[in-house]
């Protein structure tokens, strides 16, 4: 393993644009199961029936229960090692932008400024008839089980700022990954399986124009066969191995 990870390095430093392509397995180490994993909450909820937009209207009650037990969790992760160390690579000019499919926002709180969020972030809430914020720290304070949150001026639904089953990904977000993905000539692939569309298409098309693939995954993904470069073990570990080997390949 050392020398893959001074092999990451070497490969990160030839780059000159370097993006990173993060999924669930970021935040494991956090606190957060995947959602797909057993013991996930796909284990426990049904997705059509508690993350789609259909269900938020239909049946909201439902919805904000697992919506609940999310902000719950969400509200007491804390960045880990992977987050801080793709973030000191960030400050150090190694990296370009962070592009996540994660709704945690624990890669702005680590310290990265450069974060595209493919699915949003429910951290953030906000009504839905006036558009009014609504605190994440107001959602874990009334704990579970409660009826959906109502926004205090107009009674509107709250509901969290990301991306439901049925809604499009944000513009914003496919414009700036299409601008990172078509200058890139390295993408490192952090946590994630490579099973979810549009995201999962960046490394290939980074590949087909001639750039490289660092994949960073447990038992790899649906990208190892087309990696130039696969280290297999838990991000938390590996990333600030390869962060510490840029920093000492500096000084």
């Amino acid at each position: 393993m050392s020398t893959r990870i001074v092999r990451a390095a070497e490969m990160i430093r030839e780059a000159g644009c370097a993006v990173v392509l993060t999924g669930a397995g970021m935040s494991v180490a956090s606190g957060i199961p995947d959602f797909r994993s057993p013991g996930g909450l796909w284990s426990k909820y049904d997705p059509d029936q508690v993350a789609s937009i259909s269900a938020l209207h239909r049946t909201p009650d439902i919805v904000w229960k697992f919506l609940d037990e999310a902000a719950q969790m969400v509200g007491k992760a804390e960045p880990n090692p992977a987050h801080h160390a793709l973030a000191d690579m960030e400050k150090r000019g190694f990296l370009k932008a962070v592009i996540t499919q994660n709704i945690d926002g624990l890669h702005q709180r680590a310290g990265s400024s450069n974060v595209i969020e493919f699915h949003g972030n429910c951290s953030r809430f906000y009504c839905m008839k006036c558009a009014g914020d609504f605190p994440l720290q107001k959602i874990v304070d009334r704990g579970k089980g409660l009826k959906p949150p109502r926004c205090e001026e107009c009674g509107g639904l709250v509901r969290p700022d990301l991306v439901f089953f049925g809604e499009r990904i944000p513009e914003r977000a496919l414009s700036d990954a299409g601008f990172y993905a078509n200058g890139a000539d390295l993408v490192i692939i952090a946590g994630t399986s490579g099973e979810v569309a549009p995201a999962n298409l960046i490394p290939s098309q980074v590949k087909s124009a001639g750039g490289r693939l660092i994949e960073i995954n447990k038992n790899g993904s649906a990208y190892t066969s087309i990696c130039d470069l696969s280290l297999d073990g838990p991000v938390e570990d590996i990333l600030p191995a390869i962060a510490e080997e840029l920093n000492n390949s500096e000084s």
